[in-house]
């Protein structure tokens, strides 16, 4: 029971995340990682902790508008930690050249439970080939 208790609180951890990304927030993304966390983006620098995950996203927010859809293909827990594989699909608009092109990834999530509550520990994703 615990287990599937867990499961449905990473589940709605992860589509709030979709949503703070749709909205591009970057207070709402921050919510959702722990203060140690580690972001691995696909073509960009890791960002470690949540100064440089700030920095990350406000740069990522004023390049381009995501619109995506995240589809939870795994996720496993033990104990305090549990990692889920995901993929999602949508568009992104590029502000500088009015573009929207699609966007497709394969991501990789570890979660921490802090204090009883689930946070996005690391997060990994790569381009959908």
């Amino acid at each position: 029971m615990d287990t599937q208790i867990g499961k449905a609180a990473i589940e709605e951890l992860l589509f709030s995340y979709r949503d703070a990304l749709n909205a591009s927030s970057i207070t709402l993304v921050a919510q959702a990682y722990t203060n140690d966390l580690v972001f691995m983006p696909h073509n960009a620098p890791t960002a470690n902790g949540q100064k440089e995950l700030h920095a990350a996203y406000e740069f990522a927010f004023k390049k381009f508008k995501v619109s995506t859809q995240l589809f939870i293909d795994e996720i496993e827990i033990a104990g305090d930690f549990a990692f889920a594989r995901t993929h999602s699909k949508g568009t992104v608009l590029l502000y500088e050249s009015g573009e929207v092109l699609p966007e497709e990834n394969r991501e990789l999530f570890v979660f921490h439970k802090v204090n009883g509550e689930w946070k996005i520990a690391r997060y990994m994703f790569v381009k959908k080939q």
